[in-house]
């Protein structure tokens, strides 16, 4: 009995020394501020090559970096000319933003856990409603990181602009969120606090929140934001974070019922645990949550003027008109 007692009495020791170790403000709640990056090479999903694999050995990390990372590679110039296209399928015009451009990372997640979705135990986001189907096949869906719509060929309208994705006007990028999901570039977000306030500013699109930590009531259920409406509490040395009045399609094909729960967990002085759930019956059949780590950087956090001389969208339309002519 002396020897479990003094094993929790180490576990305890251990436990607080970890607490003590990190930064606080002075109010004593972790200090979240600063810089951080959550560039990495996990997918949201876990690849199909990986089915029934939670975790990767060392070795099984190394080879997938090093080839994933082969695959992303923009600077190569193996295109075919009686093809067009390079061995990894892309077009010359594809490659027109050289590696300097990208921000994938170079690692994958510390765990080398195979997805970010944690919930599902299979790494997989939940099917569909019948609701959340229907709604995919918008052909206002939005463009997802890989160059495809979500909405599949439905997405390609061309008789207004009321018919492009969102992201062509710049808005709903999944990288900046809600919810923040790593993607090509730009996967940086700054964090400030106060004892009333926290303001989390995203690189990508260069959104920002500014989120009430005190009890003050929602906004009505008939205004919808398009990053949502957000409030913020201390659970332990845990930052919650709940937001609802999305509005509808910002976020995948997600309804106006969609809420929203995101936790900040200062592990250690770099090293902060973002994880996210989200819940909307009306488009999947259950919740689901992903998680990963954000890594301290001193890079400064970058303007990113989306939208400034921004012709793609008129030059297309353009061009559909004058095919048809």
């Amino acid at each position: 009995m002396k020897g479990l007692a003094l094993g929790f009495v180490l576990l305890a020791t251990v436990a607080m020394s970890a607490a003590d170790a990190i930064p606080r403000t002075g109010d004593g709640r972790p200090d979240l501020q600063g810089t951080w990056s959550y560039a990495t090479l996990t997918t949201l999903e876990r690849p199909a090559e990986f089915k029934g694999k939670a975790f990767l050995t060392a070795a099984e990390a190394a080879e997938f970096e090093q080839r994933t990372l082969k695959i992303q590679d923009r600077d190569r110039r193996d295109v075919d000319t009686s093809t067009g296209r390079g061995s990894d399928g892309r077009t010359d015009v594809d490659r027109a933003y050289n590696q300097a451009w990208w921000e994938f990372g170079s690692k994958i997640v510390g765990t080398r856990r195979t997805s970010l979705v944690i919930d599902p135990p299979d790494g997989m986001i939940p099917a569909l409603t019948p609701d959340g189907a229907r709604r995919a096949l918008d052909k206002r869906g939005l463009w997802m990181a890989n160059g495809s719509y979500e909405g599949g060929a439905t997405g390609t309208g061309l008789d207004s602009y009321t018919d492009r994705p969102m992201q062509e006007r710049c808005l709903g990028w999944t990288v900046a969120g809600p919810p923040m999901i790593p993607g090509a570039y730009n996967n940086n977000v700054g964090i400030f606090q106060t004892s009333e306030n926290v303001v989390i500013l995203n690189e990508m699109v260069h959104d920002h929140r500014v989120i009430p930590l005190d009890a003050r009531p929602r906004v009505a259920d008939t205004i919808r934001l398009w990053m949502g409406s957000s409030r913020a509490r201390w659970d332990g040395d845990t930052l919650v974070v709940s937001t609802t009045n999305f509005r509808p399609m910002v976020f995948r094909s997600a309804s106006e019922k969609l809420s929203l729960t995101e936790k900040f967990t200062l592990v250690d002085a770099n090293t902060l645990i973002y994880e996210f759930t989200v819940d909307d019956p009306l488009t999947w059949v259950r919740p689901w949550t992903a998680q990963f780590p954000m890594t301290r950087t001193n890079e400064p956090i970058y303007e990113y003027a989306c939208h400034e001389g921004n012709y793609s969208l008129p030059n297309i339309l353009r061009a559909a008109r004058n095919a048809e002519r």
